[in-house]
């Protein structure tokens, strides 16, 4: 392989990943990449208050082959026996690589390792490649929230509440 094209391949390959449980210093991370996803993003003080929660976990998906920043994040809590995704992200600049679907499995594990038998999350009803994940992971719609999310310029959409049965 030659030089140039030997470099071309370092660019243009795809980002790895490594998996890791969220913590305290993931906060702005997760506030930054948040706002970039999100109408109304969550800063650094909100994500630091729920991480003081021991109801709430999450894990974060960054690259593992130098290339710096956040691919992606899942914040959940569990209760009782009930678990419900609290947000979860994905970097404009991975999409369709599989991070979703890797951090939600890494949830769906730790929440039923908990002992919970039923996750539920919302979801925007404009937000199809979030649908069709959660579809594909066996969630299904209960009820519908209209008027739930701001949507920008005033627009409101409609929150779909989705459950999963764990056991």
């Amino acid at each position: 392989m030659n030089p140039v094209s030997l470099l071309e391949s370092f660019f243009t390959r795809k980002a790895e990943f490594d998996i890791f449980p969220a913590g305290f210093d993931d906060c702005h991370d997760l506030s930054l990449l948040h706002a970039e996803r999100f109408y109304q993003g969550w800063g650094d003080g909100e994500f630091h208050s729920l991480m003081s929660q021991s109801t709430v976990f999450g894990y974060t998906a960054r690259p593992n082959n130098g290339i710096s920043g956040l691919g992606g994040f899942v914040l959940a809590r569990e209760a009782a026996g009930e678990a419900e995704i609290l947000t979860v992200a994905v970097s404009n600049k991975y999409p369709r690589q599989g991070l979703g679907w890797r951090l939600m499995l890494a949830a769906l594990r730790e929440t039923r390792g908990r002992g919970a038998q039923t996750m539920f999350l919302e979801v925007d009803d404009g937000n199809g490649a979030a649908l069709n994940l959660y579809r594909k992971l066996g969630f299904r719609k209960v009820a519908e929230r209209k008027g739930y999310y701001a949507a920008g310029e005033g627009q409101k959409s409609t929150a779909l509440v989705m459950r999963l049965d764990l056991r």
